[in-house]
């Protein structure tokens, strides 16, 4: 009936905006790909241009899929790199697509893209290659990830330089690039964040006396990567404040 409202028609409808900006920014993503490729090979082997969410031939579910199907996709694209249009196909096409896919939300260093080649049964080589042609045209950029996972955790959860150095390891980022990453994090700004993150817990710490508040704020800044003697001196001046 007119006017009424009826749960679920909103939801419904922001799946399927996500669903089309998702496939229109896969669209963007290899359309950069093909234009590169292009340029690289003469257009002799170029790829057709793609209508949203398409590259080399390989279907994405459209607005239009059945909710069985919307379920269905939601569960495999949970998992990483996961798509139900990831299979069958050629697995360098395939390949291609998820990296697609999973670049659309945010940057992804070579080791997670990796990972998620390999869970979904692309075999190596074809990976390497692929992942390697992403490097060369820039969609995969360790450096500039390293940089900015760097400013972003620095800023918002106050991690020290070696909570740093730890994450972008277990990451997979090579060595020389976590090195040059780090020294973004000079050390004053490194006390700065230690010392507004002590700030914040210091009256609520004292409630059980000194030693122990000292104890305790020393202990929060070791777990967030900062050195014990920096510790150790960022609560010491916070105490006698």
């Amino acid at each position: 009936m007119a006017g009424h409202y009826h749960p679920g028609e909103h939801s419904q409808a922001d799946g399927r905006n996500d669903e089309q900006a998702r496939s229109e920014r896969i669209a963007e993503l290899a359309a950069k790909l093909a234009a590169i490729e292009s340029r690289d090979s003469g257009a002799a082997h170029s790829p057709p241009a793609a209508a949203p969410g398409r590259l080399s031939g390989t279907p994405v579910a459209t607005a239009g899929s059945s909710g069985a199907r919307q379920g269905e996709q939601r569960r495999r694209d949970a998992e990483p790199g996961g798509h139900p249009d990831d299979e069958p196909g050629d697995p360098e096409a395939v390949a291609k697509m998820i990296c697609l896919r999973l670049l659309t939300g945010a940057a992804r260093p070579r080791s997670a893209l990796a990972t998620a080649l390999r869970r979904r049964g692309i075999p190596d080589d074809v990976a390497a290659g692929v992942l390697d042609r992403f490097v060369e045209v820039g969609l995969i950029d360790d450096r500039a990830y390293a940089e900015a996972f760097v400013a972003a955790k620095h800023r918002e959860r106050a991690l020290g330089v070696t909570a740093l150095r730890t994450e972008l390891r277990r990451k997979g980022i090579d060595e020389q690039i976590v090195d040059t990453a780090v020294l973004a994090v000079d050390q004053e700004a490194e006390r700065a964040r230690a010392r507004a993150l002590i700030s914040r817990r210091v009256d609520a710490a004292m409630g059980n006396g000194a030693t122990a508040a000292r104890r305790r704020l020393v202990g929060l800044l070791a777990r967030r990567g900062y050195s014990a003697e920096l510790a150790c001196q960022v609560v010491d001046e916070a105490l006698a404040d």
